[in-house]
């Protein structure tokens, strides 16, 4: 006798195995907004088809069109911001709210498909404490944001020792008791994906990257290429002091200490003497390198855990 065609799974069932998968009970959605009311509805549609169970928290990060009223009709929980507090602010506030396990931040501005969240769950079972939605560069949104990008995810990469592939990437999907312990170092603006991303890095928690397709976005960016991009650049440098703060001070110290060194030879040479300009240069050359190495134990303190 025949056997029936097997049906394909609904793009529930996949949800739901992607969470059984990590052992989790449940899944809480995380999506700061912002004048996003173009964009909102539709989304929120896909992801309740793909995942009809999670809890869904929309943050209305003071918008002044009706970006909560449609996020309510929808379903969603709307914690509403009476005016901007920041992309940061926002996630912080999400974190804060959700009951979930597992916290998925995604864009509320339809780059990223809920489909892909299932294999960013996949990567936590795994054993990854964090997965990140890593965009190609067909993805991204302008040929300034691609090059910026690549030169933040090469000094990222530097700094932790660890192949960065995406490292503002606002689409992840991480273990919440762990993204919790940062909250306190998160900032209030866009960056809070570089802080994140460099702070399990320093903690040795695994993270794991997934490459995705990020659609065009619906509506107007909130992002300044040559603001934010000097406001990321300055993040990962105040970063990099937390996570390795002689990766920082060393080489400064050591140019320091060269240009004193070739200043000394070249007077006592031309005029065989010891100039105060030699002697500011080394001195600079260990003050540097002492406060390199404070900071270093200062670190060390900063990620201290009991038991």
């Amino acid at each position: 006798m025949r056997q029936p065609a097997s049906q394909p799974a609904s793009p529930s069932a996949i949800a739901g195995a992607a969470a059984t998968a990590v052992g989790l009970s449940t899944i809480s959605v995380v999506l700061p907004a912002k004048n996003e009311s173009a964009a909102i509805g539709p989304l929120l549609a896909r992801l309740r088809a793909h995942y009809p169970a999670a809890e869904v928290i929309v943050v209305d990060d003071g918008s002044s069109d009706d970006t909560a009223a449609i996020a309510r009709a929808a379903g969603a929980q709307v914690l509403a911001r009476p005016y901007s507090m920041g992309n940061g602010a926002a996630i912080k506030a999400g974190a804060r709210a959700a009951t979930g396990d597992v916290l998925v931040f995604m864009d509320a501005d339809g780059q990223h498909d809920p489909a892909d969240i299932a294999r960013l769950l996949a990567k936590l079972d795994e054993g990854y404490d964090m997965a990140v939605g890593a965009r190609g560069q067909g993805s991204q949104a302008s040929v300034g944001r691609g090059v910026a990008n690549g030169v933040y995810n090469r000094l990222a990469s530097w700094m932790t020792g660890h192949k960065v592939q995406d490292l503002t990437s606002g689409f992840r999907a991480v273990r919440a008791a762990r993204f919790r312990e940062f909250l306190y170092l998160l900032p209030n603006g866009f960056s809070y994906p570089t802080t994140c991303t460099m702070a399990f890095f320093r903690s040795a928690y695994p993270v794991a990257y997934v490459p995705i397709v990020a659609a065009r976005r619906i509506g107007k960016s909130h992002i300044r290429l040559v603001r934010d991009g000097v406001r990321f650049l300055l993040i990962i440098f105040k970063i990099a002091t937390l996570y390795s703060p002689l990766k920082l001070f060393f080489p400064v110290s050591a140019g320091f200490l060269l240009l004193g060194l070739g200043n000394y030879l070249h007077t006592f040479l031309a005029e065989r003497r010891f100039t105060n300009m030699s002697a500011l240069l080394l001195s600079a050359a260990v003050i540097v390198f002492l406060i390199g190495l404070l900071s270093e134990q200062i670190t060390n303190l900063t990620y201290k855990r009991e038991g």
